[in-house]
């Protein structure tokens, strides 16, 4: 009787470990097949993005040209700068429900919202003065402080049950990041690079009043430097 009861317990215990063991691998074969593809297309994203650009930026005097232009560098720019920062979203989506499917729609829709953000730059967006861009580097930095960007923020961790809605809630926490990116050269690899860097930290790290406060500061140093002293901010105006 003994024996019965150690093989059954060995039994449900050794079905137990196989099913541990295949919720793992099943699990990393998600994380594989969703970071893969989002990552290379980043990737990708990057590289399309630095061809275009070549010899475009103008600093503060960058014209956007044609629409069809703009529209493909926007959009593979947005690729190459949102889409690492979305991917623990998309990981945490596809635990959820166990749908690797869904990961298209939810990066096309992402990536959607983004696209009209774009819109709305191209329509609005003319070239301007060092004062200008000084000016809105000072409100994006203030924004860094507000409710409202640490609201966003938060949300851009927690769970967003579609790719349109996470689109809304990055826009909400970086827009003061990506209009900042629009006044210092809406066309420049470097600032893209940096704005990158600090979106992609901003998503992956929660919120900590030692790193976030010095960085809004920085940023409005920058904004009231580049107001005062145009010149020694490197790229800022097209060499004469």
């Amino acid at each position: 009787m003994a024996d019965h009861r150690f093989t059954s317990a060995f039994t449900v215990d050794r079905h137990s470990a196989q099913g541990a063991v295949s919720s793992i691998r099943g699990s990393t074969a998600a994380t594989a097949t969703v970071l893969t593809p989002t990552l290379g297309l980043a990737a990708a994203s990057w590289a399309v993005t630095v061809w275009q650009m070549n010899g475009m930026d103008m600093g503060v005097a960058t014209a956007l040209g044609s629409f069809g232009f703009f529209a493909a560098v926007w959009v593979s720019m947005m690729a190459a700068m949102m889409l690492p920062g979305a991917a623990p979203a998309l990981l945490r989506r596809v635990h959820a429900d166990g749908r690797v499917r869904a990961v298209p729609v939810f990066v096309g829709s992402y990536l959607a919202v983004w696209t009209l953000v774009g819109l709305a730059v191209y329509a609005v967006y003319r070239p301007h003065g060092s004062a200008a861009a000084g000016a809105v580097v000072i409100a994006a930095g203030a924004y860094e402080f507000t409710p409202l960007k640490q609201h966003f923020r938060r949300r851009c961790r927690e769970d967003v049950r579609s790719g349109f809605g996470f689109g809304l809630c990055c826009v909400g926490s970086s827009i003061g990041l990506m209009l900042m990116l629009v006044a210092l050269g809406v066309i420049s690899v470097t600032w893209m690079s940096i704005i990158a860097v600090v979106v992609l930290a901003q998503k992956l790290l929660p919120p900590r009043a030692a790193i976030d406060v010095p960085l809004a500061l920085a940023i409005v140093g920058l904004g009231v430097l580049i107001v005062i002293a145009p010149s020694s901010v490197p790229g800022l105006t097209p060499p004469m």
